[in-house]
């Protein structure tokens, strides 16, 4: 059962456990991540992998006998089959772009940095105003309005650079940030936001250098893993909608399963 009471502003409980309190300024991931955590460590508790003793933390951070609880859990619960070669060779022809080595990009780019406390609403608004911006002139006016653009409001120590990053490999990003450039055609400023961990990047492509595309034999092993984590991450999504649907919930909405069956 998920109860929706009228508490104060991040006072999360599962199962009448305090994850968050009122007191914390804690944005939406944060307290999904706490009371996904707070859902496997009762889960380690009922399977008898964990001494019901075990203290809950205040701060997020779960004790070093939780986390190896959770983990023999999952170990436990979760079903990841084995890709088949079939599957490895079909997410790899669709994927080739990912793939290659010696790949570099020349770009740039006006951040846009998530700090503590930002109004992230705010964040996007400005970020994708001046995304319309540097879109909306002619070539040649383009490389002036971005450059100025990344002078005035990026929240990197490029801006004063025009936003200049240089050339760069996949090894040289923030992965989330390599998966939005590379493995693609595209030149020029890119038509969306580009979100990483330092924020909401807009992003020019100034020009490529294509890499040496690698067999599948030789990145098969690669494949397989990535298929696998894949895998997992579906399970353990199951398998937490599952914990959420059987679990008194205060304060946050958790997707739920809506079968007792975890696929």
């Amino acid at each position: 059962m998920q109860l929706d009471l009228a508490l104060e502003a991040n006072f999360v409980s599962i199962d009448g456990q305090v994850v968050a309190t009122g007191s914390e300024r804690l944005d939406d991931s944060v307290l999904r991540q706490r009371a996904h955590a707070e859902l496997l460590r009762q889960a380690a508790i009922a399977a008898g992998l964990l001494d019901a003793s075990d203290p809950l933390t205040t701060d997020g951070v779960q004790t070093e006998a939780a986390s190896t609880a959770i983990e023999a859990l999952l170990d436990r619960v979760l079903d990841v089959p084995e890709p088949t070669k079939q599957a490895c060779r079909r997410y790899y022809d669709a994927h080739q772009g990912t793939y290659t080595c010696g790949e570099r990009v020349n770009v740039r780019h006006i951040l846009f940095a998530v700090t503590p406390g930002v109004d992230l609403n705010a964040l996007r608004k400005r970020a994708e105003a001046t995304l319309l911006e540097v879109r909306c002139h002619d070539d040649q006016r383009t490389v002036d309005a971005f450059a100025a653009a990344a002078r005035t409001v990026s929240n990197c120590p490029s801006g004063a650079d025009g936003g200049q990053l240089g050339w760069l490999t996949a090894s040289d990003c923030a992965p989330e940030f390599a998966k939005e450039i590379f493995g693609t055609r595209e030149v020029g400023v890119l038509p969306r936001l580009v979100h990483s961990r330092f924020g909401l990047h807009v992003v020019d492509v100034l020009a490529r250098e294509a890499g040496a595309a690698q067999t599948f034999e030789s990145v098969q092993g690669a494949v397989r893993m990535t298929l696998k984590q894949h895998s997992f991450v579906t399970a353990l999504r199951q398998y937490l909608n599952l914990l959420a649907s059987e679990a008194v919930i205060v304060g946050i909405d958790l997707d739920r399963a809506e079968s007792p069956l975890v696929q």
